[in-house]
């Protein structure tokens, strides 16, 4: 049954507005934290990296949870922490340090999390497609990745690939425009390799 995520953001709201944060932040991991880990998984290698990027996740989405305000939905909050994470991490901007883990069923979780997708991207790493697209830049990745796997919309596309900026509505039109314009580019890409492969002899 598909995720009914505007339900999903009424009820972390609700528990939020109680002061009950530790509830919120564990449905928050138990709905998304699969999808999470394997965007960052797809990106990060290898996979203690991407253990390492996922527990700062972690920690980060802890911290600023109580803070959460419901201007965008959450998913596309959580994806915007998890790409400023990832953004730091790549250019050793963050230090590598444990989840914050003032619960231990949060960090059992965390840990669950990791180590049950882990084994199922392992497996799906063999695809040629996945291969090819693990050869472009990591923006075009996640790009490819929220677009097609995630299907977020533009603007929420926009605001994840921002996650520093507060974008007006003019900002997101413009935003939107030269993601879709670099999104057409990159599967232009993909199609080029996929002709240069069906051409080639064996």
């Amino acid at each position: 049954m598909k995720l009914d995520h505007a339900a999903f953001d009424r009820r972390l709201m609700d528990s939020l507005r109680d002061g009950r944060v530790e509830e919120a932040a564990t449905r928050a991991l138990k709905t998304y934290g699969t999808e999470i880990y394997s965007l960052l998984a797809s990106i990060h290698r290898p996979d203690r990296d991407a253990d390492d990027v996922f527990s700062l996740f972690c920690e980060q989405l802890w911290r600023s949870l109580p803070r959460f305000e419901g201007r965008s939905t959450f998913r596309t909050w959580a994806y915007a922490i998890a790409w400023r994470v990832s953004s730091r991490y790549r250019l050793k901007e963050q230090s590598r340090r444990e989840v914050l883990a003032s619960s231990v069923d949060f960090a059992a979780l965390a840990k669950q999390i990791r180590t049950s997708t882990a084994s199922r991207l392992r497996k799906e790493r063999s695809s040629r497609l996945r291969r090819w697209r693990e050869t472009l830049p990591v923006d075009d990745q996640m790009l490819l990745m929220l677009r097609i796997d995630r299907e977020l919309d533009w603007k929420d596309l926009s605001r994840v690939m921002n996650p520093d900026a507060e974008l007006s509505d003019d900002e997101l039109v413009r935003e939107s425009a030269r993601l879709r314009k670099r999104f057409q580019s990159v599967k232009d890409r993909l199609r080029e390799l996929l002709r240069e492969h069906s051409s080639s002899p064996d």
